[in-house]
């Protein structure tokens, strides 16, 4: 076994609903605008053109949610739900047929955005990574095993801060499918066991203050809760 010249990072996994083993995180991957409303509502064309991707480090995962410091260097930090993909095995060039079949299970997550620096970062047509990528990021809730993607198509997705209904959709409404996302991506990257994806957000994001207490909940998936700190 391989010695290293320091300490290896410590690893990033989430728990999972009813097992006393954790899952261990790889990749975090990221859909953007997937919703048409959500399209709308940025300024987009809603039509389903090919979906695009980013990426969140390890470091942004706020393992089964919790409290969180509001970032550095915004005014306007901004919340978005999403279902989360977690997978059990990867490929290349996966097959939508076949996609189904890397699912371990699925998670409540919520992709926090520095919207200003995103919107500047977008304006200079720069990559907009420091809009995406902070510490806590993307918190997410515990892991709901399996692989099946009946119990979920038409599950209500909702988001609530310190009470008030927020974000408010079904996954339904998703412009690209869990099956369709898998396999585009694959087109992308290499894909493996441990990654994540967040498969974007319905309309009525928005944004958070310190002091604010995030609820978000997937019908038959479970809630995550989060809270925001100076």
């Amino acid at each position: 076994m391989a010695e290293f010249v320091i300490d290896p990072a410590a690893a990033v996994s989430l728990p999972v609903t009813g097992r006393d083993r954790h899952f261990p995180v790889a990749q975090i991957y990221c859909v953007g605008r997937n919703y048409a409303d959500h399209a709308i509502e940025m300024g987009h064309n809603p039509d389903r053109e090919a979906p695009f991707f980013f990426m969140k480090p390890g470091y942004a995962l706020l393992s089964g949610g919790g409290s969180l410091r509001y970032p550095s260097m915004t005014q306007d930090l901004h919340h978005e739900v999403e279902l989360v993909i977690a997978l059990a095995s990867g490929g290349e060039d996966i097959k939508v047929k076949e996609a189904q079949n890397l699912i371990y299970g699925f998670a409540v997550g919520i992709d926090l955005t520095r919207r200003d620096l995103q919107a500047q970062a977008k304006k200079l047509r720069r990559p907009w990574d420091a809009g995406k990528t902070f510490l806590h990021a993307a918190p997410c809730s515990e892991l709901t095993p399996g692989s099946s993607m009946k119990p979920i198509h038409q599950a209500g997705i909702s988001l609530r801060v310190n009470g008030e209904i927020r974000q408010s959709g079904n996954l339904d409404q998703m412009i690209w499918k869990v099956p369709e996302i898998i396999a585009r991506l694959s087109e992308c990257f290499p894909l493996r066991g441990g990654d994540l994806i967040f498969t974007g957000t319905p309309a009525g994001v928005g944004p958070v203050q310190v002091g604010d207490e995030l609820h978000a909940e997937i019908d038959s998936i479970g809630s995550l809760r989060v809270s925001v700190e100076k």
